[in-house]
């Protein structure tokens, strides 16, 4: 064996690269090995990785893999965020949102999610929409609809709903009863319980859609199956007719 053989054979494998660590890691994580997630997370996080950092600190907010510690989750989702990392701010925005390792925060909370959202998260961007409708200090209408229709396009149910609620409402635009309609069928395609109640009560109605009792009936009996409060109150009393 030549000196280059010997060297060639004595090499040492490389290290695998952060991409694949993160995805055998991520790999863990799906199949509910958390511990051994963080056995790959941490080092990363300790590097400066800020989707690890993210990671880590979202274990340590949920007790995945880990003794629940809010004060670590705080502390690693903060590094993440400040780095610009779009699913750390969004679950430091949770934090701030509950009231959890950190002072309830709703005008922080909001910040946080607008700048994951800016980023593209789905899950941001619908709760930032959420906010936007439901909280008297932050309500914005037409912001809420602008981030509930570009999570929509990235197959959220939830804020496909949302967007029926404002239609319907006339919420930072013109009420159009077939236009939420629309939504709502998009929604409770996908299963989403509150989507599945409002269309249950369109078809009683005739809002939006011809008048069909037997849809009313079936959509609000899934509405109730999963679980949607709405739509078990709406089946508990009778409805009130459309007017001509």
């Amino acid at each position: 064996m030549s000196w280059f053989d010997r060297l060639r054979a004595g090499r040492t494998p490389p290290s695998p690269s952060v991409t694949e660590q993160l995805a055998a890691a991520s790999a863990a994580a799906r199949g509910g090995d958390h511990a051994a997630a963080l056995a790959i997370w941490g080092p990363l996080a300790r590097e400066g990785v800020t989707r690890a950092q993210s990671n880590v600190g979202a274990c340590f907010a949920e007790g995945l893999g880990v003794e629940r510690d809010l004060a670590l989750a705080v502390r690693w989702l903060s590094l993440a965020a400040e780095a610009g990392d779009p699913i750390g701010q969004r679950n430091l925005a949770t934090l701030h949102f509950r009231g959890e390792g950190v002072a309830r925060d709703d005008g922080r909370a909001a910040a946080l999610y607008r700048a994951a959202a800016e980023q593209g998260d789905a899950a941001a961007q619908d709760m930032l929409s959420w906010m936007l409708v439901e909280d008297g200090a932050l309500f914005d209408p037409a912001e809420a609809r602008l981030w509930a229709q570009r999570a929509a396009e990235q197959g959220v149910a939830a804020a496909m709903t949302r967007l029926g609620m404002l239609h319907h409402n006339a919420l930072g635009v013109a009420r159009d009863p077939a236009e939420a309609v629309r939504w709502w069928c998009l929604a409770a395609g996908r299963g989403e319980p509150d989507a599945q109640a409002m269309l249950g009560a369109a078809y009683h109605l005739g809002t939006g859609v011809a008048k069909d009792p037997v849809q009313a009936l079936a959509w609000l009996m899934r509405g109730t199956a999963g679980g949607s409060a709405l739509a078990e109150a709406l089946a508990r009393r009778p409805l009130p007719e459309a007017t001509p």
